[in-house]
């Protein structure tokens, strides 16, 4: 492919790895500027992966990562050669973000959207006591925990599963509800929940038990409630090697020991 026929952005993470990655694909395949590209190569890890689909959401664009970062759950092999053909043999999975609307003790609202989580914790010492509400519905009084968290499928294998919550295949209709070291009810490990469904936190006693919200990297500090949902008009878009695909890691995660 020539550089004047090309159709790839490259980006990367400031890392040394990345950079010289970025460089090295750049002089041999060409560079195009994101706006113009159709496709974005994202050079790094997963954390850089995620920022790049935040930076390229609902443009249709699609983002194939390869890693030069340390762990790359979401990311394909690093290879220089070969491009073209990989690209036109990946996979692409679209994924939808959580919107969030956290309103604060002072009655400002804060509406965020979250690739991977939509996560609340204590900001004190005080274990905080939050309310869970689905579609309406209390489903849970009064959570007694650190935090908790609702979970896409592409974030299911990053905060989510260090709270001992479920990996979700890319393309389940699902999100996961997770509580962070629950006190009461102690038996209580969170619920699988229909993509459909709109999630609300109330923080109680929050004067003596104050509660933060982040989506993603977004932090809203002393909120009186959370509201969530997944997003109906925001996409991003996601390339795999066929043989390393995001569902087959999913598997090859649950078995690992």
């Amino acid at each position: 492919m020539s550089k004047e026929t090309s159709r790839f952005a490259f980006v990367s993470s400031d890392t040394d790895d990345a950079r010289a990655a970025l460089d090295t694909l750049s002089a041999r395949y060409g560079q195009m500027p994101v706006a113009d590209a159709e496709i974005v190569i994202a050079l790094g890890g997963d954390g850089f992966l995620l920022q790049t689909l935040r930076d390229t959401m609902s443009t249709g664009k699609k983002v194939y990562g390869m890693n030069r970062g340390t762990i790359g759950f979401l990311m394909n092999e690093y290879r220089a050669g070969g491009l073209e053909e990989r690209i036109a043999r990946a996979v692409s999975e679209t994924i939808r973000p959580l919107e969030m609307v956290a309103v604060t003790h002072d009655g400002e609202s804060v509406s965020a959207l979250a690739i991977n989580e939509v996560a609340l914790w204590r900001q004190s010492y005080q274990t905080a006591k939050i309310r869970i509400t689905v579609d309406e519905q209390v489903r849970l009084e009064e959570l007694n925990c650190d935090g908790v968290m609702i979970a896409t499928p592409a974030g299911s294998t990053a905060y989510n599963l260090s709270a001992h919550g479920p990996i979700l295949p890319l393309d389940a209709p699902l999100l996961a509800l997770t509580p962070v070291s629950p006190f009461r009810p102690r038996r209580w490990r969170g619920a699988l929940l229909s993509n459909k469904a709109t999630v609300r936190f109330d923080i109680l006693e929050w004067e003596k038990r104050p509660v933060n919200a982040a989506a993603d990297h977004t932090e809203v500090k002393a909120i009186a409630s959370v509201t969530v949902r997944e997003s109906p008009t925001a996409t991003a878009t996601l390339l795999f090697d066929p043989n390393h695909s995001w569902n087959e890691r999913i598997l090859a995660e649950q078995f690992r020991y």
